[in-house]
């Protein structure tokens, strides 16, 4: 598979990919010797030999006998190499590039496939190549999730203001953070400082006592529209008294008039 960068206005676009790439292929292009360079070296070092005090061929053959005992092992380094970068397919892995300006860039993802160039293996990461090289972590992909939970549940309890300035415009950020806690298994919880648990706690806490307050302001002003209620009634009824009385005397009067006519 060829490797390749973007081109944007007629020029290569450096990407913190491509920045991968081309460090990869600069180390591998000044790699140690091969076989065949030493053997080159091995012709050169009988031809120049000196002939007074030429080299023995035991000597010869102990130092090619030393040279394929250090073949087999960087052959062998180069199997576990290969076999490294294959069982990092569908792991979640973080690598760390630096670009020409000297910014050390990160990037996150899963590793889609593997493919191998030169000798090299690079990474598929979020459809870019990355080289192996530049691999700076793998993590399972459950302890990811809880470090992105953590942190972000972290963050959202750090807007809020402090314990003694809250009030009920908060209510909602705050049951939302006690139910994301509480759905938290214990493992994910494990990534959340203690001291952030107090907090959230003392938010609760402080959020319960204005809830409490407010229904009990609410439950006085009920209250006191039922006593205003009970009084307005009180005097309606009073009103309607005194005109029942004069009636009564109306009549009282009437029936003195009537017996005094007679």
């Amino acid at each position: 598979m060829s490797l390749i960068a973007p081109v944007k206005d007629g020029k290569i676009v450096e990407t913190t990919s491509q920045s991968s790439l081309d460090k990869a292929k600069k180390n591998s292009s000044s790699n140690g010797m091969d076989k065949d360079a030493f053997l080159q070296l091995l012709v050169a070092q009988m031809r120049y030999q000196d002939p007074l005090e030429p080299t023995s061929n035991t000597e010869f053959i102990s130092q090619y006998a030393q040279f394929s005992q250090v073949e087999q092992l960087q052959n062998m380094a180069g199997s576990m190499y290969l076999q490294r970068a294959s069982s990092l397919v569908g792991q979640q892995v973080r690598v760390k590039t630096t670009n020409s300006s000297g910014d050390t860039n990160y990037v996150e993802g899963k590793v889609d496939y593997v493919t191998y160039e030169g000798g090299k293996a690079y990474l598929s990461v979020n459809g870019d190549l990355y080289s192996i090289d530049d691999l700076d972590t793998v993590a399972d992909a459950e302890y990811l999730e809880a470090f992105e939970l953590a942190l972000n549940w972290v963050s959202e309890l750090n807007k809020l203001p402090s314990v003694a300035n809250i009030s009920m415009d908060e209510a909602e950020a705050i049951d939302k953070l006690k139910e994301t806690y509480d759905n938290m298994t214990d493992y994910q919880k494990s990534f959340i400082a203690s001291e952030k648990v107090k907090d959230l706690e003392a938010y609760v806490e402080r959020l319960e006592e204005l809830r409490k307050a407010a229904e009990e302001a609410d439950k006085g002003t009920e209250d006191s529209d039922k006593t205003e209620g009970t009084e307005g009634s009180d005097k309606t009824e009073g009103t309607e008294g005194p005109d029942k009385t004069e009636g009564a005397e109306g009549s009282d009067n009437t029936e003195g008039t009537d017996s005094a006519g007679e």
